[in-house]
Formats: C-alpha cells, sequence, structure tokens
C-alpha cells in the first residue's frame, strides 16, 4: 500500500488543536506525521504554509511547543519533524536528537541542509537510531542521486520540480524516479504540489506522497470552526490515501 505523508504547522493556531489534528489525520490514512516547525522565513515552502508559519509565530509559538505536541502525538503516529537547520541548530543538536527520540519522533526533515552538510551528523541521527530524511530534485545529475540515496532512510524525498511547495505543476515524473530507483531500496515519496487532484498522477511509479499546502490551505480558513477544520482534514486524507491506492 502506497503512503501518505502529511504536513502541519505546529501551535497553529493553537497547541491543543495541533494534536487533536495530528490524531485525527492518523486515523484516517495518514502513516506519518510532518509536525512542521515555525521559522519566519521557509524558504522552501509556498504562500500558504509561509502564512501559517507567520502565523504561529505571532500567536508565541515556542519550541517547547513542538516537544509538548510530540509528546502527545509520537506514542500514536510516525512522527517527524520539518524544520530548518536554525531552528534545530539553536537547541544544541547533541541534545536535541536523543530528546527527539525519547520522546518517540522518528527523524528530521530539513530541507536548507545540503547532503554534504547532513553527513556532519551522520553519527549522531545512527547512533539514536534516527532519519535525517534526503531530499532529491530533478536538477540533480545522476551522480549526485547515486551519492544522496545510497544511504538514505526511512525515505527519500522527492522534489516533484523546482520551486516551492503548494503548486500542482504537472511533469513527467518517471525518468526522474527511474534514475532514483536504480541506486536505492529505499521508499521514494513524492512532495511539492500534492493534492486530492494531482495524487493519483504524481504517486505512479513511487512509493507515497507528501501532502502539505492542502492541508494548510484548510487551516487557514477562517469560517471554519476548529472541529470543521478537523473534519475537513480528515476527509482531504481519506481521499488522498484512496486516489493512492485504487
Amino acid at each position: 500500500m502506497k503512503k501518505l505523508v502529511a504536513y502541519i504547522t505546529s501551535g497553529y493556531p493553537e497547541k491543543s488543536f495541533s494534536i487533536d489534528l495530528a490524531l485525527a489525520l492518523g486515523e484516517n490514512g495518514v502513516d506519518t506525521l510532518e509536525l512542521g516547525v515555525p521559522f519566519s522565513d521557509p524558504v522552501a515552502d509556498g504562500p500558504l504554509i509561509e502564512k501559517a508559519n507567520h502565523k504561529a509565530l505571532e500567536l508565541g509559538f515556542k519550541f517547547k511547543d513542538l516537544l509538548e505536541i510530540s509528546q502527545a502525538v509520537a506514542p500514536k503516529v510516525d512522527t517527524l519533524w520539518m524544520g530548518y537547520f536554525n531552528s534545530f541548530y539553536q537547541q544544541n543538536m547533541e541534545k536535541l536528537i536523543p530528546l527527539a527520540r525519547q520522546i518517540g519522533v522518528n527523524g528530521l526533515i530539513i530541507p536548507d541542509v545540503p547532503h554534504e552538510e547532513a553527513l556532519l551528523y551522520k553519527d549522531l541521527f545512527q547512533a539514536n537510531n534516527m532519519a535525517n530524511i534526503s531530499f532529491v530534485a530533478p536538477t540533480d545529475s545522476e551522480q549526485r542521486i547515486e551519492q544522496v540515496v545510497s544511504e538514505a532512510q526511512k525515505f527519500i524525498y522527492m522534489v516533484a520540480y523546482t520551486g516551492i511547495t503548494g503548486s500542482g505543476k504537472a511533469e513527467d515524473l518517471q525518468p526522474f524516479l527511474a534514475s532514483i530507483k536504480k541506486y536505492t531500496q529505499t521508499p521514494v515519496y513524492v512532495g511539492f504540489g500534492v493534492n486530492a487532484k494531482t495524487a493519483k498522477e504524481k504517486v505512479a511509479g513511487a512509493d507515497g506522497v507528501i501532502v502539505g499546502s492542502a492541508f494548510i490551505d484548510i487551516l487557514l480558513k477562517d469560517n471554519l470552526n476548529y472541529s470543521q477544520k478537523i473534519k475537513e482534514c480528515s476527509s482531504l486524507a481519506q481521499i488522498i490515501k484512496n486516489e493512492i491506492n485504487p
């Protein structure tokens, strides 16, 4: 069965809501949850996620909120932290990674750290049985793809196109997928531009999809109350899971 990874912005609109939403998503088809760490300049994310990041920070998000959300969620849903390196570096990586593992977090997704720099923390992640998710993009050479994916853990984040998250841009991903799978048995998940309309097309030949902006779009709707937002997100998760597993 192909997997669904869902991204949500931690602490938006508030901590208890994030916990309730995360648990609901886990009950409605989401296999892995990305808890996003709000950051002032999320360079790899589109306008919706950027807006949610800024709103969470304006509402007073602190890193301890991420820890509390994770403590409630990670025992029940496969959980990753997605954030920019500065957010983690400020917490002291040598202390943070063991703490994350203790809470039950299974890995990190850090889009602004190149593969070569990520290798500096390879031993730390391995010692704590944590994954540091690898990214590959259409602009990568065959040689670089082989280098990045050869030791990839948990899954490979395949960027569906060059740009930012949240667009539904269509591309023929098959040659790119083939070049990745030539060098690894690690599952390949497609991210960027995945929603209910594009999921079936994007997942062809891949092992799963990563969906963020489509969920955040619901969270940003001011006309919905908390329970309605959770209901809509749960419904979207079910729809996408069914689309990728016809």
